[in-house]
């Protein structure tokens, strides 16, 4: 089969693609013909070697983390699926990719793709859709909370803000004036031009932020948030917490300690509690949020669609930072939906 394989990391990391076998399947795992790859991110990143001291891949890897398509095998102690079901699942954290003809999926990060969804649609949505779903579940979000939700208009943004108007909350983002009508419409309350405007400087008595962009937003957020609120950063430092989690060894305990010192102090200063969220696949939600998908509750928001032989300009495309809503690759032509 036919594969995007990340060969070495660096700042000139090598993309190739390669001709490789067919993934044998484990008694838990379903082989899966992929008919479309989200991007993330995450996928652009990888390759530098930023993630090395987290993410234990296995050169050469197949790059990418999101699929939709459908079951060509099942393997022997599989019980929820059959061949010529439909899925999605996110294979993030798990030493194989998506963007290759062929996946072996564990049964436990795949669930049913929505019936309402395409392909393309169903798999632009795993890693943020899981990534919300956890993110909002640690903070227990709930009805008449107010939560920030930075890039509105970026992959997180546009389902994060989607999710949290499901749950009763109220909504601030920041975004670019080409985008307000966008994240107006799907829902946000209050939206700050940040090329115009400081957001710590207008907003103000949040609950819950989702920390999404680098830099300095996130000491600013610290700003807008009521005593006893909380962040989730998406984006770091990780902290002792999920390092622990990870069974890491003394010394990344002991780094993302000192990472996370800073942040963590000035937070617990303002009586605010910070943590670092590292998604895991997890079928069992993925099927939930396909049911609200399929209720009307929640869409996808896809900005650009590339074929298989340009991924690497796909992933270039994403990594410009300038995407409205989620990039995916196809890999097969499929029916509009089913």
């Amino acid at each position: 089969m036919k594969a995007l394989q990340l060969k070495s990391y660096g700042k000139s990391a090598q993309l190739q693609f390669e001709n490789i076998p067919r993934p044998a399947i484990n008694d838990d795992e379903l082989l899966v013909m992929v008919y479309a790859a989200g991007l993330n991110a995450i996928d652009c990143m990888i390759p530098t070697g930023s993630f090395k001291p987290i993410l234990k891949l296995t050169l050469p890897a197949v790059m990418g983390s999101d699929l939709a398509g459908v079951v060509e095998e099942v393997g022997k102690n599989v019980t929820r699926f059959k061949p010529g079901d439909a899925v999605f699942a996110s294979l993030f954290d798990m030493d194989q990719g998506a963007l290759a003809e062929y996946a072996a999926v564990p049964e436990r990060a795949a669930a049913l793709k929505p019936a309402s969804l395409d392909f393309i649609e169903a798999a632009s949505l795993p890693m943020v859709a899981l990534t919300c779903w956890q993110a909002f579940s640690r903070a227990k979000l709930s009805a008449g909370q107010r939560v920030f939700i930075p890039a509105g208009s970026g992959g997180v943004g546009t389902f994060a803000i989607q999710l949290a108007k499901h749950l009763g909350a109220s909504v601030g983002t920041t975004t670019s004036a080409a985008n307000m009508e966008l994240v107006s419409a799907l829902g946000a309350d209050e939206a700050i031009d940040y090329k115009k405007a400081d957001f710590d400087k207008i907003l103000s008595n949040y609950d819950l932020a989702l920390a999404t962009v680098r830099g300095d937003g996130l000491e600013k957020t610290l700003e807008i948030l009521k005593p006893h609120g909380e962040v989730v950063s998406l984006v770091g430092p990780p902290d002792l917490p999920f390092a622990r989690q990870r069974g890491m060894n003394s010394v990344m305990k002991a780094l993302f300690w000192l990472l996370s010192r800073k942040i963590i102090s000035r937070a617990a200063r303002r009586q605010i509690r910070y943590s670092f969220l590292f998604v895991s696949p997890n079928g069992d939600q993925l099927s939930e949020i396909a049911a609200l998908i399929d209720a009307g509750k929640l869409k996808p928001v896809i900005d650009k669609t590339f074929s298989f032989a340009d991924s690497i300009n796909a992933l270039s495309y994403l990594a410009a930072g300038h995407a409205k809503g989620k990039v995916v690759v196809q890999l097969t032509d499929s029916p509009s939906a089913s």
